[in-house]
């Protein structure tokens, strides 16, 4: 259960309102700040439908992240999420093979992007090394949005867990998909 109430329209004034127009767990939680809801709703508005990056190697460092740190609500969601933007069942399984150091098929600026979000969950430096295999296929504005992404996800995870977001009924059937590491 989360640790603050999860808010519906009617428990807003009307000029707060729009901050349920997707009525999940995140939001509702959110709306206990309407500002910050609408701060948070903006940025992730700009990452999902304005930046240049390609959606789906952002979905899939989004994914690397929620599969570190077991985040459960926020794994389940971007699969659903990443699948409506190409990222496949290969992929995912992908994920949990780079995760624990074995070899994948996966193109390598997508193994690239892959351990930037794993040297950026894990601590707040990349890698030189890191940064020159994502130079190879990434202009600066597409390096700055990954390395943007990755970060917010960081604290989007972190949101998650002290809130002890509920991952809603709907989404609990991509955990039993793709399971998170024990």
């Amino acid at each position: 259960m989360a640790r603050v109430p999860y808010l519906q329209q009617s428990d807003l004034p009307p000029e707060h309102q729009d901050i349920l127009a997707r009525p999940i767990a995140l939001n509702r939680a959110m709306a206990n700040s309407p500002n910050a809801a609408k701060a948070m709703t903006g940025l992730a508005m700009y990452i999902r439908h304005h930046s240049k990056l390609d959606p789906r190697l952002r979905e899939l460092a989004i994914l690397q992240v929620g599969y570190l740190t077991k985040q459960a609500y926020e794994y389940s969601h971007h699969v659903k999420i990443g699948r409506e933007f190409g990222v496949t069942e290969d992929d995912i399984h992908a994920i949990e093979k780079e995760s624990a150091g074995q070899a994948t098929d996966l193109p390598p600026l997508t193994r690239a992007a892959l351990r930037a979000a794993r040297e950026l969950t894990a601590q707040p430096n990349l890698s030189d090394q890191t940064f020159a295999e994502l130079r190879k296929g990434l202009d600066h504005e597409r390096i700055v949005d990954l390395l943007l992404i990755i970060s917010i996800y960081c604290g989007v995870v972190r949101l998650l867990a002290a809130l002890q977001i509920d991952v809603e009924d709907d989404y609990v059937h991509y955990l039993q998909e793709f399971p998170l590491p024990g």
